[in-house]
């Protein structure tokens, strides 16, 4: 039966000389595995520029349960990128998102709140003028909750340290290393609970960038099983320095 689906394109492998297997975040069906064949012919139907990380897609599928490859009758961006492909700071954020994306994603089930944020928020900074050093921060934050470990906010004035384990504000000092002292975990909170059109607002030194990202990628590999290392955060922070 065909379906007419939207998708965000999180991983394309080679499968043969011009056909590949795309692993896609879909609306209806979850993480689904797609056989597209001749995406590297001159005038292939299905493209491979359009198959890049956090490519949004308008797809037509066949969809069988308990088939492990599923096949594509149509896919085309939707929107078409304006900004990600052609910016550095935006496209290697992008790559870097996806990265951690894939790794913490594990729903094969409808997930539409899920969805409907990667996908609003990944057109939402396609479209914005400003290249938002900022935003990988926000995401991966605003993320969280849709995951199922979104920070606590504090309660009271005195709870100075966010820890980083129970993912809750604390007034002690936690006796491990995995937490925020005061100064980093008022930054912290500012990027969970700001809209993405003003995290721009929030001014952050490069230092003070690359340490809440480097406790951010703690806080998620404390909450998702096999998370693992991510290996384009430097890249990343190359660009943004």
């Amino acid at each position: 039966m065909l379906h007419k689906i939207r998708g965000v394109v999180l991983k394309t492998t080679l499968y043969s000389e011009s056909s590949v297997v795309v692993q896609v975040f879909t609306d209806k069906f979850g993480i689904q595995s797609y056989l597209i064949n001749g995406v590297k012919k001159p005038k292939a139907k299905i493209p491979m520029n359009i198959l890049q990380p956090l490519h949004l897609l308008e797809m037509v599928v066949y969809h069988k349960l308990n088939t492990q490859i599923q096949r594509v009758t149509e896919a085309r961006p939707s929107p078409v990128f304006k900004s990600i492909p052609y910016q550095v700071i935006k496209n290697t954020m992008v790559q870097f998102l996806n990265e951690v994306l894939y790794k913490s994603i594990r729903q094969q089930h409808t997930d539409e709140n899920l969805f409907d944020f990667i996908y609003n928020a990944i057109s939402w900074f396609d479209e914005t003028a400003e290249p938002g050093i900022n935003f990988h921060l926000a995401f991966l934050l605003k993320l969280s909750r849709f995951l199922g470990f979104a920070p606590h906010v504090q309660t009271r004035n005195d709870q100075q340290f966010f820890d980083l384990q129970e993912g809750d504000f604390t007034s002690i000092q936690p006796v491990h290393l995995n937490f925020i002292d005061q100064k980093h975990a008022s930054y912290f909170l500012q990027l969970f609970a700001t809209p993405f059109e003003k995290i721009n607002e929030i001014k952050l030194d490069n230092a003070t960038r690359r340490f809440l990202l480097d406790k951010i990628l703690v806080y998620y590999a404390l909450h998702t099983a096999s998370f693992g290392q991510i290996k384009s955060h430097q890249v990343l922070e190359d660009v943004l320095s």
